[in-house]
């Protein structure tokens, strides 16, 4: 009778079905609708866990934690704001340009206009009057979202001011934060409790870490490259592509079609296919050499699922999603990985194994047998 009512009492497949897109539609509402505040609380948790070593190590010294914690959100401050200092000739110097950088491409876009024409048998009245209507619709778009680009600022630059503070109170009560995570849990699990924080923290530390210094090392490639090839402003698209190259794909078309625009309105179209290789160059020991010798992560997301969270990310949070899906993805994995009844999720979400990564040698190893 007993195990009657039980299975009376359990919910149909498609009940459980529909409970789990209503509560992942619910869940992704309310991602969406408090992204001002959960997006500059997500980076401020990633930033304090990567300073966290620092702080602990001060306060293994003997230092007040409250100093040791404003000595490092300082620190970083004030790194932070020198790296802008020394970009910043550079920006004052490419924003002086832009009205230069306009006259160039209308002066191409006229090229481009006659040449089409010429090749093409279109006249050039009507390819003038289809750009001009485009010209008109953007006008009028732009416009309209003056004063949302306007909001848009200030709101970020709250988000500026708000992160450090954010961090500074996180750090300071690290100690807090994780005895109320025990106490959400009793006393059997917080052994596996601790096993997944220690592995979270790890994942943070090493790949953020990581990503920094591949990005620094990109940053100088790109740099260099493109001060010997002679492109105007190659310290400030140095650093620009290295930022890009960090959102996987998609960043690194952004970051190579930049300096091509500035080769090709300021120097010449040889000079852009100059760019275009050098960067295909750097790209090829990025992904071949840095990403697999510098991002330490011991965890990896296939390619497949990179894809899909970065461009779930960009529709969720725009730009801070896309910069945040790889991260917030890995700490995903390794939580699947340390809970049994999550585990195939994680499982589905990392990197095929060797067998299956390699359809070349299954192949090889089928024919040897026959």
């Amino acid at each position: 009778m007993r195990n009657l009512a039980n299975s009376n009492k359990t919910l149909p497949f498609y009940a459980k079905v529909t409970l789990v897109l209503v509560g992942l539609f619910t869940f992704i509402t309310i991602l969406y609708s408090l992204q001002d505040i959960i997006v500059p609380i997500i980076y401020s948790v990633i930033i304090a866990t990567v300073l966290s070593p620092v702080v602990n190590f001060l306060v293994r010294k003997n230092m007040n934690r409250l100093l040791a914690t404003g000595i490092t959100v300082l620190s970083i401050v004030l790194v932070t704001l020198l790296l802008i200092a020394l970009l910043s000739s550079q920006l004052i110097q490419f924003a002086d340009a832009i009205p230069k950088l306009i006259n160039v491409f209308k002066q191409l876009l006229n090229d481009s206009i006659l040449w089409i024409s010429q090749h093409f048998n279109i006249s050039t009245t009507e390819l003038r009057k289809m750009i001009t209507t485009k010209n008109a619709e953007l006008l009028s778009t732009s416009s309209s979202r003056i004063g949302a680009t306007i909001a848009t600022t200030g709101s970020v630059l709250v988000v500026l001011f708000l992160i450090p503070v954010y961090v500074f109170m996180i750090l300071v009560y690290q100690p807090l934060l994780i005895e109320f995570t025990h106490k959400l849990f009793s006393i059997k699990k917080h052994q596996s409790l601790n096993k997944v924080l220690t592995a979270t923290k790890h994942v943070i530390q090493s790949y953020l870490v990581g990503l920094l210094l591949e990005a620094t090392i990109v940053a100088v490639l790109n740099s260099v490259s493109l001060l010997i090839i002679g492109i105007d402003y190659a310290i400030l698209l140095g650093v620009i592509g290295a930022i890009l190259n960090i959102i996987p794909y998609v960043g690194g078309i952004v970051a190579v079609a930049l300096p091509m625009l500035i080769a090709l309105a300021t120097n010449s179209p040889s000079e852009a296919i100059i760019v275009f290789v050098v960067y295909m160059v750097i790209q090829l020991i990025d992904n071949n050499y840095i990403v697999p010798k510098v991002v330490a992560s011991q965890v990896q997301i296939n390619a497949l699922v990179s894809i899909i969270v970065v461009i779930a990310g960009s529709a969720l949070w725009g730009i801070n999603g896309m910069f945040l899906s790889i991260p917030l993805t890995a700490i995903i994995k390794v939580i699947c990985d340390n809970i049994d009844e999550l585990t195939p999720w994680g499982y589905l979400l990392g990197e095929m194994p060797e067998p299956l990564a390699s359809p070349i040698k299954v192949i090889k190893k089928i024919v040897l047998r026959k």
